[in-house]
């Protein structure tokens, strides 16, 4: 399948505008659950003549960058690096996951543990680049998203929203249906997942004929959180009086993701009635507009916007929550516009789909994608998601999958599993011996040393009569016979005295 390369770039395009006038439409009303009765951008931003900063597209061009200067074999590991040196907020799942990671909790711990917002959004905003990188390739995309997401989001809510995005998006540059595109991200996520639920009240709700505010009343019935917010203004009196302020706190994803879901549906294919219902739904506008303006985007190209919306705000990136300071000389290692983004876009996607042999290349010939393949998942994404107890430690030698069943907290004198999946690279089998590294007060069963198949799976137990430190660090050494390499597995175990 061929992408003739303007056509690519005017779908890119397409997503960066998209993104940045949906973001810019739903900031000012950003958290609040409420009917809004919005119909343009307000008078400041036109005075202005560009777009509202907004962490939904700014924290994309970390990924950006960290795939030029990383390349594009990146995973949790390295994304979580990223976030640590130039993510600027602690708020709420970002502030959460990097204390986790400065504490030695590695992703998706640190997206998990004591983390109230791991269902929330913060993920599935930042899907887009992965699309653009793949496009047509839902499979890789996907899979990156979830890379990303459980840096901050882990198991959560907020992990299966991003992967839906991004598979949803990916397809779009070879799909335009609406309701085959949202069948392709669903193949990639649990069926009884919030997020899959909550989409399929909305398609429901349309199917039946009810009305958007039907929909939407339908949605905060079933599937809400906690009011969005903390003050008294962040719930509308209607909306307080159907019992829509109590729901569990942050958990937020698989009610915007629906929002998004119903805008799509019940505007008919026109870009300002789509985008105007998903806004006056309320909850995270910023979110769900900028979203379904990218997936709009995709789907129709940059060309295929209304000049109505694009005008106002020109072509330029505002950025809110990156530290500049370290990215350049004052953040001019950043795209400032939507042009460079998406050039230097192009150039990593190409080498993504020559990296993963994808069947969709970006060339000079004409555009054709009539010979898109199945676009789905056949197993709901389950090789995605086939570690998400504890992070993947990679070497020339083996992968180690770390899971941590009952938790990663330890009391005084209780014994705490983690367990070691070794995964084995080499075409010859061979055996290989593990060592544990451990304070003298911790007791290691079975053993602290000994061997371990090619293929093998070990069941680590750790005691301490009394846990002496908040945080609890070990290493686990695995060489293989025959071979040079040496491998650093390192654990952690917080301290759960007081939980």
């Amino acid at each position: 399948m061929v992408f003739n390369t303007d056509d690519y770039k005017n779908k890119v395009l397409g997503c960066w505008m998209g993104k940045n006038i949906g973001g810019t439409l739903g900031m000012p009303m950003e958290w609040v659950r409420q009917v809004n009765d919005v119909s343009f951008f307000p008078e400041s931003v036109i005075t202005a003549g560009a777009p509202l900063a907004n962490d939904d597209l700014d924290l994309q061009l970390i990924w950006l960058i960290a795939m030029e200067e990383r390349g594009i074999d990146i995973d949790a590991a390295v994304l979580g690096e990223y976030w640590l040196a130039y993510i600027s907020p602690h708020w709420a799942e970002y502030g959460k996951s990097k204390a986790n990671m400065r504490a030695g909790l590695m992703p998706p711990l640190s997206g998990m543990v004591d983390n109230a917002w791991k269902n929330s959004n913060g993920a599935w905003i930042r899907s887009e680049i992965w699309a653009c990188v793949a496009p047509g390739c839902p499979k890789i995309a996907a899979k990156y998203a979830y890379e990303d997401a459980i840096v901050d989001h882990g198991d959560g809510e907020g992990m299966y929203g991003a992967v839906f995005c991004a598979a949803v998006e990916s397809a779009a540059f070879v799909e335009g249906d609406t309701h085959k595109l949202i069948e392709i991200g669903l193949s990639f996520i649990p069926e009884n997942c919030g997020v899959a639920r909550a989409i399929a009240c909305a398609i429901k709700c349309h199917k039946s004929g009810k009305t958007w505010l039907e929909a939407r009343h339908e949605l905060l019935v079933g599937h809400r959180g906690h009011a969005p917010g903390w003050g008294p203004n962040t719930i509308s009196d209607a909306d307080r009086a159907n019992g829509f302020f109590e729901g569990e706190w942050g958990y937020d994803a698989p009610l915007n993701i629906a929002i998004i879901i119903l805008g799509w549906l019940y505007g008919d294919g026109d870009f300002e009635k789509s985008l105007l219902i998903t806004v006056n739904c309320g909850e995270d506008t910023d979110c769900t507009a900028g979203t379904f303006g990218a997936i709009y985007g995709i789907i129709h190209g940059i060309d295929g916007i209304p000049e109505k919306w694009k005008t106002p705000i020109g072509r330029v990136i505002k950025t809110v929550s990156l530290n500049l300071g370290d990215l350049g000389y004052l953040g001019d290692q950043l795209p400032q516009d939507i042009d460079a983004l998406t050039e230097r876009t192009l150039k990593i996607s190409r080498q993504v789909l020559a990296r993963h042999a994808a069947y969709v290349k970006i060339t000079g010939e004409a555009t054709d994608t009539k010979n898109a393949r199945d676009l789905k998942s056949p197993n709901r994404g389950a090789d995605i998601y086939r570690n998400l107890r504890g992070p993947v430690y990679k070497s020339p030698m083996a992968d180690v999958l770390v899971e941590y069943p009952e938790g990663a907290f330890v009391r005084d004198g209780q014994q705490v599993k983690i367990n070691l999946r070794i995964i084995s690279k080499h075409k010859i089998p061979q055996r290989h011996s593990l060592r544990v590294y451990a304070p003298d007060e911790w007791a290691v069963g079975p053993a602290k040393k000994g061997k371990v198949p090619a293929d093998g799976f070990v069941e680590l137990q750790f005691t301490a009569p009394e846990v002496p430190e908040n945080v609890n660090r070990f290493a686990v050494e695995l060489t293989a016979d025959g071979t040079a390499t040496v491998m650093l597995v390192p654990l952690a175990l917080f301290n759960g005295n007081l939980c």
